[in-house]
């Protein structure tokens, strides 16, 4: 399962708020089947199959010009591993488990 870090900020909108573009693309992603996802605050998580996190990728980049924006900046970090099942779930517990170790350990 692939894990992609997406942040999509629209560019020459009248405004400096972007909550509005946030709240667009969440609903946005809200409607998309085969993946999870989580907001931050300063960018969306999305997890799932490589090619449909890239195909949701994809229609977030586009609904950010339906919503009214004249340019549009997509920012992808993606880490696709392969050798097991992986999730940022499972990538916070791992470091948690470990910060909860002695320190001697």
């Amino acid at each position: 399962m692939a894990i992609a870090e997406v942040t999509i900020i629209p560019i020459g909108t009248a405004t400096t708020s972007l909550s509005h573009y946030v709240a667009h693309m969440q609903r946005v992603l809200a409607q998309q089947e085969g993946i999870s996802y989580e907001l931050t605050s300063m960018s969306t998580i999305i997890e799932g199959p490589l090619a449909r996190v890239l195909e949701v990728i994809h229609v977030l980049h586009e609904s950010t010009f339906e919503a009214g924006a004249a340019r549009v900046s997509t920012s992808i970090k993606i880490d696709d591993r392969r050798d097991r099942e992986a999730s940022s779930q499972q990538k916070l517990q791992s470091v948690q488990a470990k910060l909860s170790q002695s320190i001697d350990n």
